[in-house]
């Protein structure tokens, strides 16, 4: 093996031991994770959460975030079925995580559906979230502040390597560690961007698997805030992994969904060190 082959294994190794770290320390310490985000993803979320040893927690009412949000290790707030009604619980949220020195992620699902949906996603992200995670559509929307006409709703109409650039500039002007979504996640602070590569297409047919990562994202960056880059990419790939062995087993998406579950609640340091595959891009 040449020097540059052995520093790249190298450096693939200690990623998939972090990963396995960040895991465990999950299950050790069952950060509560507050989780404002839509009806369609809150099961699955929920459920993910729980595989991993995570304590989920779907507290919206704005009448309880004084109470309950200081108390929480993270949140997730995603805008995926926004409503009127949930913008100033998760304005009060994000306000009071940061306050808390709680971190928070957010999920801007869709925000080029509407202008009035880019612009509440606009305000949060004024609120300095810890993560952003979104497909390459969103992201790129949401960097430049305009939204792509030709979106498909929550579906992404672009590839994540066409957004490695507008997350650098997202990640610059937030101070959020910014992930894109796709075939390879790429997460970045706006200088350094790592990928990780676990995952099947299969995915893609589950609703909420996005949302639900994002909520995961958000139990791994509990955990470990002062190296939010590194809790999100680890957190990408253990859930893509999820994902492969889930696979293993399953004869389309509903069955996928479970076994991905399970294989999350199952996962073991062999399986971790092993398989996971997360590098550093630049």
């Amino acid at each position: 093996m040449d020097e540059e082959s052995e520093t790249t294994a190298t450096a693939a190794a200690s990623w998939a031991k972090r990963a396995w770290e960040l895991l465990s320390m999950v299950r050790h310490r069952a950060p509560l994770v507050q989780c404002i985000t839509n009806l369609v993803s809150m099961d699955l979320a929920a459920n993910v959460l729980l595989a991993a040893g995570a304590s989920p927690a779907m507290v919206h009412a704005i009448q309880e975030i004084d109470d309950f949000t200081p108390n929480v290790d993270s949140l997730c707030v995603n805008v995926g079925t926004l409503a009127e009604s949930w913008i100033p619980s998760m304005r009060a949220a994000a306000a009071t995580a940061e306050r808390a020195r709680r971190p928070w992620v957010l999920d801007p699902v869709a925000v080029s559906a509407s202008e009035w949906r880019m612009g509440t996603c606009l305000g949060l992200v004024e609120l300095r979230p810890t993560v952003i995670r979104g497909n390459a559509s969103e992201i790129l929307a949401l960097s430049s502040a305009c939204r792509i006409r030709d979106a498909k709703g929550a579906d992404s109409s672009h590839e994540s390597t066409d957004a490695v650039e507008a997350a650098k500039s997202l990640a610059q002007s937030s101070g959020a560690i910014v992930a894109v979504s796709g075939a390879v996640d790429f997460v970045t602070d706006g200088q350094k961007v790592v990928g990780a590569s676990n995952g099947v297409p299969m995915m893609q047919r589950i609703t909420a698997t996005g949302c639900a990562v994002t909520a995961l994202i958000a139990a791994f960056v509990a955990v470990d805030p002062s190296n939010a880059l590194e809790a999100t990419s680890c957190a990408l790939s253990i859930f893509g992994l999820a994902g492969e062995l889930g696979m293993e087993m399953a004869k389309g998406p509903a069955s996928l969904r479970m076994h991905m579950i399970d294989a999350l609640h199952c996962l073991d340091e062999n399986t971790v060190v092993s398989r996971i595959r997360i590098s550093q891009r630049s």
